[in-house]
């Protein structure tokens, strides 16, 4: 027998049509934070910064693919890794199914990763992935876009992520073996491998000028990690004490 609340069908109805209307609030202030984003102030980048592709090497501009507007995930594989971080990985599961209908509506979806272009190829032919994919290896983008940081940042221990200062050390005195096992999931330390960060960056391109529009950091992300939004709606929701996620070909057979 559950222990969770129960009731009739008439007193769920009127509980749900209740939580209706928080949801449709909810929807209303997220549609107002869209259009907000979208009046942000674009900054011009005259950087020119240089990625290699499947192509060959490419600009940012290169990147749009011929569409005006650009969608970037940083994705956490830093050159040292061994394998994409588990997290950017289970998000990065569902681009696929995105990036045709955004490049039919004149929006190129793109990862960058700092790990040079033969590493990100093989893990990516690795996880079935057939998205766009460029390495910013030996270039400053990622560190200019605020999601990777050098090692004197990290060993001041003021390192600047999601428009903060922030310590990403473990907290000292505190045992560290949760930090590096994780990071041993992508063949690195806990220094190496959060010297990445995880992100969202967009960019515009009008007569042939790149510029930046909008950037987001750690929970920022949340709304581009698909399988969230179906926890939220399961019965037990999110559910979660710590990481249980894995790359979907590391989960035990079902």
């Amino acid at each position: 027998m559950t222990d969770h609340k129960t009731g009739t069908r008439d007193e769920w109805l009127a509980a749900r049509l209740e939580l209706l209307g928080a949801e449709k609030e909810q929807s209303r202030r997220g549609d107002e934070l869209a259009r907000r984003r979208q009046e942000l102030p674009w900054v011009r980048i005259d950087k020119d910064y240089r990625f290699d592709t499947d192509a060959g090497t490419a600009s940012l501009a290169d990147l749009f693919a011929g569409r005006s507007q650009l969608l970037i995930y940083h994705f956490m594989f830093g050159p040292e890794y061994t394998a994409g971080c588990p997290s950017c990985s289970a998000i990065a599961d569902g681009f696929n199914g995105s990036v045709v209908h955004l490049a039919n509506h004149d929006v190129t979806l793109s990862a960058v990763s700092r790990a040079p272009l033969a590493k990100l190829q093989a893990y990516r032919r690795r996880m079935g992935w057939s998205f766009p994919w460029a390495s910013s290896f030996g270039s400053d983008f990622n560190y200019d876009f605020g999601v990777a940081h050098t090692k004197e940042e990290w060993e001041s221990g003021a390192v600047e992520y999601n428009f903060r200062v922030t310590d990403l050390r473990p907290p000292a005195g505190q045992d560290s073996s949760w930090f590096d096992e994780w990071a041993s999931r992508s063949g690195t330390d806990w220094e190496t491998y959060r010297r990445e960060g995880p992100g969202v960056s967009a960019f515009a391109l009008e007569d042939g000028v790149v510029y930046h529009t909008y950037s987001a950091y750690e929970r920022g992300v949340d709304a581009v990690w698909g399988m969230y939004p179906w926890l939220d709606r399961a019965p037990l929701g999110r559910n979660e004490a710590g990481p249980w996620w894995s790359r979907h070909d590391e989960y035990d057979s079902q």
